[in-house]
């Protein structure tokens, strides 16, 4: 059967990722970075597409997973009826652009004998290309095999023997008693360079353990929330790739937002909005240094012409990412096509500007130095705002449907021309503020004139539709509207209303129709987006109805952490889920403060 997506965990090096499957089998690779060809494609086909299994023999053995605390090394712990056995699963961080990338096992005996196994099989090229395979006997007891086609190697070094079998696979069988333990190696190499030396599994480890440790310790966020905050921020810093600073939407492509859909897209590439809303989050958790990794890479991805700015960029800034499919892919549990690449990177966003500006201001409201080359970008980016405010757009969904003037995208040009507004009035920069303010205050107006049903009281998904869109929840959020205002208000319950799945407090991004094509281009439906809760926390927070909030941020949290009775869909993990969640307890302990400082006053803070 295929493996439940939410039964994957992660591990990276900041420069590409695993998922490995409870079951202790690697299901999608890609090597060197996060946007190359896969060598284990499972996850999106079958395993003999490439997978790496590592269990026990035993047909009954108890598994057990953690990450050790304030790390992204992955200890699974197996019970069997003969004993117990521990493998530590991480990738070995590194200096940007020096060394390459490992996935480094160590299986470890902690009572009585468990028989364990290793099994791999290396299909470079998304499971298309087989290798060949070549032995290579070290001189000093292990074993190496290397397997190489085209541009790419990869070897497998292990301290225990390994065999060849006829379908490919290359496999280690041992048994694991107390005190004693097993490494498994994989190493990517250029195959035109001399092999890699064999890895130092303990020094690793122990570099590993230190750098999560040190980054870890530098985050602001104190809490009630620590444990989760800390964990997604965790992997938004995983999901970053070092040598320039940009962070992919997630790991992995062609998950689906539907069994069996087509809804399926490729999300190993850096979106703007993203990563520039994972950039606020960083920095209002003490990140300062990634914000400004992320600042540099946005000036080099727009190359000084903000009149081309594209919604998307490659995570080392290139422009051109065709998308295409991989005939060859079954997709997961048949959910075709597989897609690399993606199509809506010349999509018209125009909320993108506002996110942009927006988490400039809160980086440097959190601290981060200003930079005159920053604010002329910023400036350009304004002007592109002001010059195509008024077009419609294909909007924050990425739908494939016809342009639409949405609404999310107006209310983020507003924040746009506000951010900068903001930033003359202070005093930190010089401006032309009445022409600015003019243009805040017109894009205002016509959001509050033909984006809202005063009928329903709810703004709308785009102008003259009566549609209702998740986005909407971020109108108080940004400050385009106080959240006592009756149409903030109103628009909340009108969400809460009619994009709730039920009872769970999980939300739609909007309603799809089923086999009819919708709105967004689309045949077939998609899951709840989990971002979307966590905005209404935030929303539900700021008009004062805190305890509501509170019982559906940790309702979120319970199913983040166990998936038994729901199942997760789409690409996994997700940059805007996990930093929904940090957001969303930060908002939480700002209400809670303005919550307790008003029953301290006297003040009725009911909603």
């Amino acid at each position: 059967m295929t493996p439940l997506i939410e039964e994957h965990a992660l591990v990276g090096d900041l420069h590409t990722a695993a998922l490995i499957h409870r079951r202790g089998s690697v299901t999608f690779t890609c090597f060197p970075d996060f946007d190359s060809p896969a060598a284990f494609a499972s996850l999106v086909g079958t395993p003999e597409h490439g997978s790496w299994d590592l269990c026990p023999t035993a047909p009954y053995a108890q598994v057990r997973r953690r990450y050790l605390p304030g790390t992204l090394v992955l200890e699974t712990t197996w019970t069997t009826h003969g004993g117990q056995a521990r493998v530590l699963d991480f990738m070995p961080t590194r200096p940007p652009g020096s060394g390459n990338p490992q996935l480094i096992r160590i299986v470890q005996g902690v009572r009585g004998e468990v028989p364990m196994s290793s099994r791999m099989l290396i299909r470079f090229a998304y499971g298309k290309i087989t290798p060949r395979l070549v032995r290579h006997p070290h001189q000093f007891g292990g074993d190496r095999y290397a397997a190489l086609a085209g541009p790419d190697s990869l070897y497998l070094d292990a301290s225990t023997p390994l065999s060849e079998h006829a379908d490919g696979n290359v496999e280690a069988t041992f048994l694991c008693r107390p005190g004693e333990q097993q490494v498994l190696a994989l190493s990517w190499q250029p195959s035109h360079l001399p092999a890699p030396p064999r890895p130092d599994p303990a020094a690793a480890l122990a570099s590993t353990l230190s750098f999560w440790s040190d980054w870890s310790a530098r985050s602001t966020y104190t809490g009630p929330y620590q444990e989760a905050v800390q964990r997604s921020l965790i992997v938004l810093k995983a999901l970053t790739y070092a040598p320039t600073g940009g962070m992919v939407a997630a790991p992995t492509t062609s998950l689906p937002e539907e069994i069996g859909g087509v809804r399926n897209w490729d999300y190993r590439y850096t979106w703007l909005r993203d990563a520039a809303i994972a950039l606020g989050v960083l920095a209002l958790s003490g990140y300062l240094e990634e914000a400004a990794a992320w600042r540099d890479w946005l000036a080099r991805a727009v190359a000084g012409d903000p009149a081309t700015v594209q919604i998307m960029y490659s995570i080392k800034g290139d422009r051109d990412l065709p998308e295409s499919t991989l005939p060859h892919l079954p997709g997961y549990e048949g959910s075709w096509p597989v897609r690399v690449g993606n199509g809506a990177a010349h999509q018209p966003q125009l909320d993108v500007f506002g996110e942009v500006l927006d988490a400039f201001h809160l980086a440097e409201e959190a601290g981060l130095a200003p930079c005159d080359d920053a604010f002329a970008l910023q400036s350009a980016l304004l002007t592109q705002v002001e010059t195509r405010w008024h077009l419609p757009d294909a909007g924050i969904w990425e739908g494939r449907g016809p342009v639409r003037h949405f609404v999310h995208s107006k209310v983020m040009g507003w924040v746009a021309a506000d951010r900068m507004v903001r930033r003359i009035e202070s005093g930190r920069a010089t401006g032309p503020l009445e022409s600015w303010r003019k243009l805040r205050d017109a894009i205002h107006a016509d959001v509050c004139a033909q984006g809202y049903d005063p009928v329903r009281n709810t703004f709308t998904q785009s102008y003259g539709s009566t549609a209702l869109d998740a986005s909407l929840l971020l109108i108080p959020l940004v400050g385009f509207l106080p959240p006592d205002d009756k149409r903030v208000i109103g628009t909340i319950e009108a969400i809460q209303r009619e994009l709730s799945t039920g009872d769970d407090g999980l939300i739609l991004r909007y309603r799809t129709k089923g086999d009819e094509t919708g709105g967004d281009g689309l045949a077939g439906d998609e899951g709840a987006f989990l971002a979307c809760s966590f905005w209404l926390v935030e929303a539900l927070t700021m008009i004062g109805r805190t305890t509501e909030a509170t019982a559906l941020f940790e309702k979120l949290l319970a199913e983040e952490y166990d998936c038994v009775a729901r199942r997760q869909l789409g690409n996994f993990p997700q940059a805007f889920s996990h930093f929904g969640l940090v957001a969303g307890a930060l908002r939480l302990a700002s209400g809670e403060k303005t919550a307790a400082r008003d029953e301290a006053l006297g003040l009725d803070t009911a909603a």
